[in-house]
């Protein structure tokens, strides 16, 4: 395969929502390269991007994929993006290692709410982006529509490059107003015929030209001076000016097509070429350490890994960017995550699910490699003797969280491996063991993306079957008010047996309490508790009633207790307890029986002590379009909610609201359904709150039951 330097390499990423055209416009991409002779379609199922099962089964893309093309002395790395927000770290990752993005909207439904949420994204890179609206041969096309959305949306930086002749079906022909030429396409699409703007369209190219080269000089004092002195500007100064402004994120230039019939494809790739920055031509990336590592073929070799899969017999493979230097098989990176040497026996450029050997990468340029054992996503490989780390990818919080087990007994260490799997190539995906809700748990984007775990389990792992239930809510138990108790352990079994009396006050504990009246404290002891709250442990006991050396065994049985409350087996948290009295026998005492005495005596204070439940309250922020507020807040308020209060963010409406967390498990799907994909949404833990009297009732007797029936199987 040809050689490409750094500077002749670009690297793009397709975003987009759903259906707006992406992976067909990658398929143009390779067709016009003359990387595959015949153009495939999402329909057919057999693009070369779209190769999964579940993809062509769905017919849209599920995963990232990098593909590459060749043009004109260029070669440009092409990263396809899944459209749906449930695939955020697909679009994320490919995005983390992209020069430039291409934002695809679709011109029958202008700004969709999956390119508000992308943008989001690109804003935080600050990637250069272009903009290409897509589908103007479709009847229901609107370009002008579309347009004034995108400005409305990203703002004035947003400039037209391209516009379309006609709309609809008799699409075949843009004006391009940075070259000043009408490009006419054949019916088939493809190459086309450079013609002069007519007459009736002058007036309209020359504005948008005008406004084009204004926008170009008011970014660059230098070109300003020469368009003043001139009163114009030419393609390359254009050219030159474009480049560095994308580069600023201070404008982006919006491009037309149909990818479907393959018109346009050709200019956006030789605007690709001829424009967008190659990654030497950005900004250095910086070091975690603050110190820059600029993309030069001949610094120090150091890649940082974006993306893992597993493939049958071959094993991890790893997607890499080389950031600095040149790769060749063979060479040896030092991982800074672990300080493990990894040798890069293999590299390949990856067309789809094709693999093509190369013997070198060089800084810039996207490849893989295979069996990098101790490496994962987010990790840099430098060569020995540096210390570089790169700033890794943020991938966004969960919004969805699920219970999972094996469908048939036997087969929990099998699911185990390939949850492990799971986890490794995506990092959205959590995977936790909860010993508190006695439960495995993913925690996920949502409802798409549980079903591609789901899909991916059962791939890793032959006849493995899953089911997933409802988590179990992590609630907490605590008292209100002061109880005194005691509890005498005895058992007489022949020889030794077993004595320990204990006397305690149980108290609901708060910061800044008073100490208790009436009692001596010989000692305290403060207690974080891991699940939140604490344990205020005092020793008031008078005139050696109970020997120091068995107190440890005390708190041991009231800690046991914490950690099965006896309202309904949740964590126990915020309580003083003081033990003041008791009583040994001499020779029956020992450790076992004042652990069992602590947490009887213990046991019982807490149910005389008006125990309390408390649940888990999440703080929720929504974002949506304005005329939907109404029925989100409708929806909230089923959801035993409190609305805090209303916002803006961006060009979304922001409702804040506090939701119990039991009421959040469907939350996702729901809001995707009440706004078809509209709104999104975030959430965190706010704090624990009492639960009410009924509800309380109604847990206490599901936990009575569900342990009656334990018992009883």
């Amino acid at each position: 395969m040809t050689s490409f330097d750094t500077s002749h390499v670009k690297n793009i990423v397709l975003l987009g929502h759903a259906g707006s055209g992406k992976t067909t416009l990658a398929e143009c991409m390779l067709f016009e390269a003359g990387l595959v002779s015949r153009r495939g379609t999402v329909e057919e199922k057999n693009t070369v991007s779209d190769f999964y099962e579940l993809e062509q089964q769905r017919g849209n893309s599920v995963f990232s994929k990098l593909l590459h093309t060749q043009w004109r002395g260029y070669k440009i790395n092409v990263l396809d993006t899944p459209g749906y927000d449930d695939f955020a770290g697909e679009m994320l990752s490919a995005l983390r290692v992209a020069d430039t993005g291409v934002l695809l909207l679709n011109a029958n439904f202008g700004v969709e709410v999956g390119a508000d949420i992308i943008w989001d994204y690109t804003e935080r890179f600050k990637t250069p982006m272009i903009l290409a609206v897509n589908k103007l041969d479709q009847d229901k096309a609107d370009f002008d529509k579309t347009v004034s959305q995108a400005k409305d949306h990203f703002g004035p930086a947003v400039v037209v490059v391209q516009y379309p002749l006609a709309t609809g079906p008799g699409f075949n022909a843009i004006v391009d107003v940075l070259t000043m030429t009408l490009y006419k396409f054949p019916d088939s699409g493809g190459r086309p015929e450079k013609c002069p703007i007519p007459e009736a369209e002058k007036e309209r190219a020359d504005r948008l030209h005008k406004e084009l080269i204004e926008a170009i000089a008011g970014n660059d004092e230098t070109l300003m001076e020469q368009y003043f002195d001139k009163g114009e500007l030419d393609e390359d100064e254009m050219k030159t000016g474009l480049k560095k402004a994308m580069i600023g994120h201070d404008l982006f230039p919006l491009f037309c097509l149909s990818a479907k019939k393959n018109m346009g494809s050709g200019r956006l790739m030789g605007f690709i070429d001829n424009v967008c920055p190659s990654a030497n031509e950005m900004p250095s990336q910086q070091t975690l350490s603050g110190e820059p590592l600029p993309c030069d073929a001949g610094g120090p070799p150091c890649i940082f890994v974006y993306k893992t899969i597993s493939e049958p017999h071959i094993g991890d493979m790893s997607f890499f960017k080389v950031c600095s230097g040149t790769l060749k098989p063979g060479m040896e990176l030092v991982n800074e995550s672990n300080g493990v040497s990894e040798k890069l026996n293999q590299l390949f450029v990856i067309e789809g699910n094709r693999r093509i050997l190369v013997n070198e990468l060089t800084a810039g340029d996207i490849g893989a490699t295979v069996k990098l054992k101790h490496t994962h996503v987010n990790n840099t490989l430098h060569a020995r003797g540096r210390h570089f780390e790169l700033s890794p990818i943020e991938f966004p919080a969960p919004l969805l969280s699920i219970a999972i087990e094996p469908a048939q007994k036997g087969d929990e260490e099998k699911l185990s491996l390939a949850l492990h799997q799971v986890q490794e190539e995506d990092p959205t995906a959590i995977v936790e063991v909860s010993q508190e809700l006695k439960q495995t748990l993913i925690h996920c984007q949502g409802e798409l993306h549980l079903s591609v775990i789901k899909w991916k389990l059962e791939h890793i792992a032959r006849n493995l079957r899953v089911q997933f239930s409802r988590p179990r809510i992590p609630y907490r138990e605590t008292i209100r008010k002061p109880v005194q108790s005691n509890y005498r352990h005895k058992k007489q079994s022949g020889g030794s047996g077993q004595f320990g009396e204990v006397y305690m006050q149980v108290e609901p504990w708060y910061e800044g309490m008073p100490d208790p009246k009436g009692l001596t404290i010989r000692g305290r002891d403060e207690y974080k508790l891991e699940w939140g709250g604490k344990l205020v442990f005092l020793n008031c006991i008078v005139g050696g009633a109970i020997d120091h050396r068995f107190l440890p065994s005390i708190l041991k049985g009231i800690m046991e207790k914490m950690h099965e409350g006896p309202l309904t087996g949740s964590y126990v948290r915020d309580v003083r307890v003081c033990v003041y009295d008791g009583k040994m026998h001499p020779v029956d005492s020992n450790d076992i029986s004042f652990k069992i005495a602590g947490l009887m005596a213990f046991k019982q204070a807490f149910q005389q002590a008006d125990p309390q439940i408390l649940e888990p309250v999440q703080s929720v922020t929504i974002l949506c379009p304005d005329d939907l507020t109404g029925s989100i807040i409708g929806d909230l308020q089923t959801r035993r909610a409190v609305i805090e209060g209303m916002d803006t963010e961006g060009h979304f409406t922001k409702v804040i609201a506090r939701v119990p967390l039991a009421e959040m498990h469907d939350y996702s799907s729901s809001l995707r359904s009440l706004t078809q994909g509209r709104a999104k949404f975030r959430t965190r833990f706010h704090e624990y709150t009492p639960v009410s009297y009924d509800l309380q009732r109604r847990l206490i007797d599901e936990y009575n039951r569900a342990t009656l029936k334990e018992e009883v199987s």
